[in-house]
């Protein structure tokens, strides 16, 4: 397999920024964590990758910069087609951008893609081919992983399972199992029943009340498990157009939603047979993320390996 290289890996998310240093083969050596400020736009996040970048190269000298990028990016020419999250991406040329201020190689490709590689080469996908993986998160993004490699298609190249529509009506998958559309639900229950136990535990929480079905799943409330079965029925709904075109071997969900842990797992297995046709039974294994938040920098560590000719690092 050759000598591991020292490379930069950089996830850029709706709410926080990562930058790790580790081997293209997926080891984490050294990180740092920032929130991101959607208010203050892209320029900060760029700043902020600059000055975190050049003190990392100024200690020891990397191979490659490879992202993980939370929006539709051109992944062969690195240009970013857009954030829903931040202002200032459209159209930026970010690859070169990085290539310019460091003078290394560097390759880009969504962040979902990026965190499918990391499962299914490091993760709990590592051993099955295909692997579909679905992030359940501030939004919902998908990657699938063929042969090792991320599958593409034609450009931008990103599997949007979020953006498949539920019915005619323009529901889609993001509105229905994305965190803030779980939120939603949560925060109804909360109205409707402000003595009951979701209520309870959410108490004055305006934001992510979603974190706190996992206990009041835990301890049998009604209402917590009526949403998670109508949540993973939607969800099970759109993975069953997945494994019919693409016939993964093995889906994995990720995500904060995915904390909720072997009862989503269960419930969204559960609702897979009745959406498959027969011939396709019993359909893929789906299993929990094993990486959660390291996902995507260490996807983006082992995407850097594809750079070919890497330079040796330097001592």
């Amino acid at each position: 397999m050759g000598i591991a290289r020292e490379v930069v890996g950089i996830e850029i998310g709706g709410t926080k920024l990562q930058i790790v240093v580790g081997t293209d083969r997926g080891r984490i050596l050294d990180r740092f964590r920032f929130d991101v400020e959607p208010g203050q736009g892209a320029a900060a996040i760029r700043r902020q990758i600059e000055i975190t970048v050049e003190h990392l190269h100024s200690k020891k000298a990397q191979s490659a910069i490879a992202v993980g990028f939370g929006g539709p990016v051109d992944w062969r020419t690195g240009r970013v087609c857009c954030s829903h999250h931040v202002e200032g991406w459209s159209g930026f040329p970010f690859a070169a951008w990085l290539r310019e201020r460091f003078g290394l190689p560097v390759v880009i490709d969504n962040d979902a893609n990026v965190a499918a590689l990391a499962e299914s080469r490091l993760g709990a996908g590592k051993g099955a081919n295909p692997v579909f993986y679905v992030t359940l998160g501030s939004g919902v993004g998908g990657g699938l992983v063929v042969d090792g490699r991320i599958y593409h298609g034609a450009t931008p190249g990103e599997a949007e399972i979020g953006h498949v529509r539920l019915d005619r009506s323009g529901a889609t998958v993001e509105s229905r199992c994305a965190g803030w559309a779980v939120d939603r639900k949560v925060r109804a229950v909360k109205m409707a029943q402000p003595h009951g136990l979701l209520a309870r535990l959410v108490g004055q929480e305006t934001y992510g009340e979603a974190r706190h079905l996992k206990a009041a799943i835990e301890h049998g409330d009604a209402t917590a498990n009526t949403i998670l079965r109508e949540t993973a029925s939607d969800l099970a709904f759109a993975l069953s157009h997945v494994i019919h075109l693409f016939h993964p071997e093995v889906i994995v969900l990720g995500g904060g939603l995915s904390l909720i842990g072997e009862p989503l797992r269960k419930a969204v297995l559960a609702a897979l047979p009745p959406h498959v046709m027969a011939a396709f039974q019993p359909g893929p294994d789906v299993r929990l993320a094993q990486l959660r938040e390291d996902a995507v920098p260490i996807g983006a560590l082992v995407l850097a390996s594809s750079i070919s000719e890497l330079p040796p690092a330097k001592p």
